[in-house]
């Protein structure tokens, strides 16, 4: 309650378009705070003297909280604001990063992580909410579908950077900077931006379990979250085991596990720039291309593993995968952020949520199960994420379920 004591601070009209450019550029914090630190892994699993599994817990973790996270965050901005809570997780997040890299046990970097989870699910939602307070129509489409476009740049800069500062400093370098960015983006915060919610919802929980319950119930709106949870796990299945296939298997240094993840960074941007290119053709349609190719793909990826496996072959296929994954969460992801705009905290916290509950534990599980060993396991692991998004989208053309 002591968010609501004092005045929301609005948005200068002189500051609005520097404000819309903070929003847009925290919206790839999550990619930040996973992708810097994913060509270090096997470097943390070494100096801290634990296993590979321990040190991808680090990510699964973060994905946990996060996803969890944003399930409820959404009710609290849009009962007390999107501008302070924000702004408090963004210094919250600096100083579990600071503690972060002083830290030599897994097990608080592991609490700390979950910090990590919790901040950041408060500033995405929050900016992802912020849109949909001050835009409507087309243009609110337009920028919803820049979204994942925008994400996109925190995989593509994040690695390489990440890279370079663990050959010139130690994994510890990583969370330092994620330190000085949040501490940064909290202080142009503070001096150019404010409170976007134009009204305020009464926090009534059994009116919020309602609206939850009724966005579940929306069958299109459910079954979009799976796929978005289905494409990103593409992503975060290559996070976690092709460090240690690059680094251990063909035995390459950080820099080009760095400059490897970059490249599939840029092929997530490239499938949501030809998603939000093709936005007003037939969803059904090109859906259903899209999944066509990853099957040709993978299927393709992993008859060349048994006979001339290398580094070129595993970025030429996975890039084309992850280009598919991200056309297909650029196009789910606008619709089911658009589908209730009345509730626009609530939506965009479940569509983060639902997402990286699903990314989270499954992708652990796959990898669990699929170690991360070389192309081949890396093709089986797309190949059941490839086949569970068809049955997905058999489902919802038996239900005749209407997409636009």
């Amino acid at each position: 309650m002591l968010l609501q004591l004092s005045k929301p601070k609005p948005i200068k009209e002189k500051h609005k378009g520097v404000a819309n450019l903070l929003a847009f550029a925290l919206l790839p914090l999550s990619g930040f705070a996973t992708d810097i630190y994913i060509p270090s892994l096997p470097a943390m699993a070494g100096t801290m003297h634990v296993s590979n599994i321990q040190v991808q817990m680090t990510l699964t973790l973060f994905l946990i909280s996060y996803g969890v996270t944003q399930l409820f965050i959404g009710s609290l901005l849009d009962s007390f604001g999107r501008y302070k809570i924000s702004l408090f997780c963004l210094v919250l997040f600096a100083a579990a990063s600071v503690v972060i890299a002083n830290s030599t046990s897994i097990y608080i970097i592991y609490l700390m992580r979950i910090v990590h989870g919790i901040t950041v699910g408060g500033v995405v939602v929050a900016k992802r909410a912020y849109f949909v307070d001050l835009f409507t129509g087309e243009k609110l489409k337009h920028y919803l579908s820049l979204f994942s476009i925008i994400w996109s740049t925190g995989p593509i800069v994040a690695p390489f950077v990440g890279g370079y500062l663990e050959a010139a400093f130690g994994w510890k370098s990583n969370f330092y900077f994620l330190a000085g960015f949040g501490l940064t983006l909290a202080v142009l915060e503070y001096f150019f931006s404010g409170e976007s919610l134009k009204k305020f919802s009464a926090f009534n929980a059994k009116t919020i379990s309602l609206t939850y319950l009724r966005m579940v119930r929306t069958t299109s709106f459910t079954l979009g979250l799976v796929m978005l949870g289905f494409a990103y796990c593409m992503v975060m299945i290559y996070n976690m085991t092709g460090p240690f296939i690059i680094e251990h298997t063909l035995h390459l240094s950080p820099v080009i596990a760095g400059y490897s993840s970059l490249v599939l960074g840029l092929a997530w941007m490239v499938g949501g720039i030809i998603g939000k290119a093709t936005i007003n053709r037939s969803f059904f349609k090109r859906i259903v291309i899209n999944l066509a190719l990853q099957v040709l793909f993978v299927m393709a990826m992993l008859v060349s593993a048994r006979y001339f496996a290398n580094l070129y072959t595993i970025i030429f296929f996975a890039f084309i995968i992850h280009v598919c994954a991200g056309f297909t969460f650029n196009n789910f992801f606008t619709y089911v952020l658009s589908k209730f705009p009345k509730n626009a905290g609530i939506a965009s916290g479940l569509s983060g949520g639902i997402n990286y509950v699903i990314v989270s534990l499954l992708s652990y599980g796959i990898v669990l199960f699929v170690p991360a060993r070389d192309e081949i396991n890396l093709g089986y692991s797309y190949l059941i994420l490839i086949i569970a998004s068809v049955l997905v989208m058999l489902f919802l053309k038996m239900k005749k379920e209407v997409l636009a």
